[in-house]
């Protein structure tokens, strides 16, 4: 079955298209298969159909030409004119080695594939993929030569030959995490050569690992995932040892990736001496010369035919078909697995991770808990269904008047009912979660069980990525608060197309009065006095960073993204990263908005705030999903100050009890130094639902 490539709405990024055009050839041009993809391998049949244009091109131009060769040919392509298309690839693919421009021979190769494919003349796709293969270890483009192994796993996942598709997928994985040890070379400009998207490659070998109960590498690939969305959305996301990993090829495959390992070694041997033979010009070349090019093309080939022969081999093909059952008994190295067992075992409350993955017709949960393997549940619904949900669920969260616990029970059905029983058998008290797509712009802690609010039974950590961060830093044992509240005053502020008016918060005077009576060791900042330069220098010298104003969570480049200061400047989300703090375990922004103008992403820009706050070395943020204006926040704040300078609790534990404390209307910690709230009942999610914790919980 055709891999689904309708998953959730991603901004920054676009499908490209792999269309199924079959047209045959005309007649004037009938060549046999075998003669026409030999023609595509050899410099002398490419230069046959191009005659004297590679000659005559020049020097400068070449690159443009092939470009521009390129494009027209996928459009071509598109438009079901494959014929047509191949014949200009032909052409870009003589120019690229007459001028020895072999990262454009890898990429018209590839969408030689890709022509091919559409045609679903899938044995002319896979060599030409493969070649673009060679060509791209050759160079060391790891980038590159990732994507060309996603094309030759959707090349075979289209073909329903499923184990195959996971190995290349997985290859393309491991590629591009190497690839994150230096992240520059992830930004650079990519030609359209690839049947699809990076992200949608993590996707698709997400749930076909899930599908097939492989759940231990689908859990990995998760994780990672987590930080292909972080690199999109803000670009130069470093990697380290532990993404560099990748993740693990399972007894089955190794000896495919030992062959193909050896494959591309020899290849590479080849492709360099025909690499130096290509840079002489062609009316330079010897007659040896010349005949030793097409020894060399044809040694090439032969490799592909001998793996190929080796993928269709008996002994493979009936190993291949014990991966799945293999990988299902977890026989894989479970380092990472087991590291993220031992960081949850050594919580101080219960826990387990939370890993909800949306697709196209269904929603697939995973959850890890310290004393089992990896527990995978389907849910079926569909993604239109359940996006319709969150926004429902969304609308009555902001407005209190609304009827929410409909769509609160229907997600608890979705989300949590299927795990239920687990998480009591593991005895959970803590939700480590990482919130896929949409699910990023609602709080967990509102769902609704039928009887209370999940937040009554669980706490909820958010993390950005769970293998990759450690949960178990302790936090600092002195309690220091550097607060700073806009007041007063109103700014007109450009969000997007729009002009949006942002107000002084009436309660941010007392909000701040609160912490301070909560904990002495306080400094307010208030309106003029709050910029970024006096406030940010001064931010790593306390424990906590208490920002009581507007931030606004905004769906497109981390630059749209920022935080109002009470003098009217702002720092977008791309700069907070530039802060250095160390020494701070909490930084909290109490009037955060997502979702201005009632436009929802795919929540990266929330991951992203994250992420960001954990590149200052801050151990975690509490933000706000939208921003209450009229006292819930003081209240909540409130509570949560005297908790946390009364109880020896962890951050997460804390905020869960100043919410319940608003649910029931009973403070569990009284300051009588705090100033007097104003009797309201503050029991609706509205009021203490948005406030989400994420990172280190401790």
């Amino acid at each position: 079955m055709q891999p689904n490539l309708r998953y959730v709405s991603v901004v920054t990024l676009t499908l490209l298209s792999v269309l199924g055009f079959g047209m045959a050839y005309p007649e004037n041009n009938q060549v046999s298969t075998n003669t026409k993809l030999r023609c595509l391998t050899t410099s002398h049949c490419a230069s046959t159909h191009l005659g004297e244009k590679a000659q005559a091109l020049p020097q400068n131009n070449q690159f443009s030409e092939i470009e521009r060769l390129n494009e027209e040919a996928i459009k071509q392509s598109q438009q079901g004119q494959s014929p047509q298309a191949l014949q200009r690839l032909e052409k870009a693919l003589a120019i690229s080695r007459e001028y020895g421009e072999r990262s454009w021979e890898a990429v018209t190769l590839n969408n030689i594939g890709r022509v091919y494919q559409s045609q679903k003349k899938y044995p002319e796709a896979l060599q030409s993929y493969q070649q673009a293969v060679f060509i791209n270890k050759e160079l060391g483009d790891l980038v590159r030569l990732g994507k060309t192994y996603s094309n030759m796993g959707y090349l075979f996942d289209i073909q329903n030959k499923r184990e195959l598709a996971i190995f290349f997928y997985k290859r393309c994985v491991i590629n591009r995490e190497k690839a994150r040890l230096n992240p520059s070379t992830l930004t650079a400009p990519q030609p359209d050569a690839y049947s699809i998207t990076v992200n949608q490659t993590y996707r698709i070998l997400g749930e076909r690992l899930l599908k097939l109960k492989r759940i231990p590498e689908a859990q990995r690939t998760m994780d990672l995932l987590k930080v292909e969305e972080l690199e999109e959305y803000l670009q130069n996301v470093p990697g380290n040892q532990r993404t560099a990993k990748g993740i693990d090829m399972v007894a089955g495959e190794i000896p495919i990736q030992e062959n193909l390992d050896r494959t591309l070694d020899n290849a590479v041997v080849l492709g360099k001496e025909l690499t130096k033979l290509r840079k002489i010009p062609l009316q330079e070349r010897s007659p040896q010369q010349k005949q030793r090019i097409e020894q060399l093309v044809l040694n090439q080939q032969e490799l592909l035919d001998k793996f190929n022969q080796f993928l269709d081999s008996p002994p493979v093909k009936a190993q291949i078909e014990q991966i799945s059952r293999t990988a299902r008994r977890q026989n894989l190295d479970l380092e990472s697995l087991n590291e993220i067992r031992d960081n949850l075992a050594r919580l101080p409350q219960k826990s387990a991770l939370l890993y909800p993955l949306i697709l196209k017709d269904s929603l697939e949960l995973v959850l890890v808990t310290p004393d089992s393997p990896p527990i995978h549940r389907t849910v079926a619904v569909t993604s239109e269904n359940l996006h319709e949900t969150i926004g429902d669920f969304r609308q009555a969260l902001i407005n209190p008047s609304q009827n929410i616990k409909v769509p609160a029970r229907q997600l608890y059905d979705w989300l949590i009912k299927p795990i239920e029983r687990d998480l009591k058998l593991s005895g959970t008290q803590t939700l480590i979660y990482a919130p896929d797509d949409q699910l990023r712009y609602i709080p967990l802690t509102a769902l609704y069980d039928g009887k209370q609010w999940l937040v009554q039974r669980f706490g909820v950590n958010h993390i950005t990525s769970a293998s990759l961060n450690n949960l178990n830093t302790p936090k600092q044992s002195t309690l220091r608060v550097l607060a700073g509240a806009f007041t007063k005053g109103n700014y007109q502020i450009k969000v997007g197309n729009r002009q949006i008016a942002f107000a002084g918060l009436p309660f941010a005077t007392r909000e701040v009065e609160s912490v301070a009576a909560a904990i002495p060791e306080t400094k307010k900042l208030l309106d003029d006095a709050f910029t970024p330069g006096v406030t940010v220098p001064q931010m790593d010298d306390y424990t906590i960073v208490h920002l009581a104003t507007h931030a606004a969570f905004v769906v497109g480049k981390p630059e749209d993204s920022f935080i109002l200061f009470g003098n009217g400047d702002r720092v977008n989300f791309r700069n907070v990263a530039t802060w250095s703090l160390p020494n701070v375990d909490l930084v909290v922004l109490s009037a955060c908005e997502t979702g201005l103008g009632g436009k929802l992403g795919n929540g990266e820009e929330i991951l992203g705030f994250g992420y960001q706050m954990q590149q200052t070395g801050a151990r975690a943020a509490i933000a706000s999903l939208w921003s209450v204006d009229d006292g819930g926040t003081q209240a909540l704040m409130s509570a949560f100050y005297n908790i946390l300078s009364s109880e020896k609790l962890t951050k997460t534990e804390t905020l869960r009890q100043a919410q319940i404390s608003l649910i029931t209307g009973n403070s569990k910690a009284k300051n009588d130094n705090a100033p007097a709230t104003p009797t309201r009942n503050f029991s609706h999610p509205y009021y203490w639902a948005p406030f989400i914790l994420i990172g280190n919980g401790l």
